[in-house]
């Protein structure tokens, strides 16, 4: 997997930028998990847990 950005904005000096994690097809398969589908994201013990809604 891997984390990618992209500035979205920028206003001044500042820039905004949006975050996402490539998830490879096999794994979405083996988890029913669909495109557009709510996700919850949760922090337990330094890692970054996302399970369905």
């Amino acid at each position: 997997m891997k984390l990618q950005s992209q500035v979205s904005r920028k206003v001044g000096d500042t820039e905004y930028k949006k975050f996402w994690i490539v998830i490879p097809e096999k794994l979405l398969k083996e988890l029913g998990w669909k495109s557009g589908q709510e996700l919850e994201a949760k922090i337990k013990k330094d890692k970054l847990v996302i399970e369905k809604d």
